[in-house]
């Protein structure tokens, strides 16, 4: 992330299927809304009520939007990272038009109310020769205590 950016984080719920297109240049963006709405208990009612929804715009890129359109569909509960973008541009009638988006860098099905399976590109707990994070060359002493 850069200096200056505005980091976000939000919980909410897809509003429709995600839309994977691809750029010219073969680039992958998925475009989809995430409406966040906030509940309370009301205990005079003795009831859950909604609060007012906010929508948000949200897009992603290469290979987190293919995963995107292929995991999540319409209702979809989400955790996501992201950081906000302003988008200026100008209608044919030569208005001057502006909108805030997220651009998402991480997202995640909340585990709240369900379960999921994670399917990747690890198997049988092992992890690619070129996963960065793999450890198989420099293993962690076992005479150690974890240093958490």
């Amino acid at each position: 992330m850069s200096f200056g950016e505005t980091p976000v984080t939000i919980i909410g719920n897809l509003t429709a299927d995600p839309e994977l297109k691809y750029t010219t240049g073969g680039q992958a963006l998925a475009r989809f809304t995430v409406a966040s709405t906030p509940r309370t208990f009301d205990r005079e009612a003795n009831q859950w009520k909604d609060g007012t929804s906010t929508f948000f715009r949200c897009a992603t890129w290469r290979a987190l939007a293919e995963h995107v359109a292929e995991s999540l569909t319409k209702g979809s509960r989400v955790v996501l990272s992201g950081r906000i973008r302003q988008h200026n541009w100008q209608t044919e009638q030569g208005e001057n038009r502006s909108m805030l988006a997220v651009e998402v860098d991480e997202i995640g099905a909340s585990l709240r109310f369900t379960t999921v399976t994670i399917e990747g590109k690890r198997t049988n707990g092992t992890a690619p020769a070129d996963d960065p994070w793999n450890t198989a060359g420099n293993p962690a002493k076992t005479d150690e205590e974890p240093p958490f």
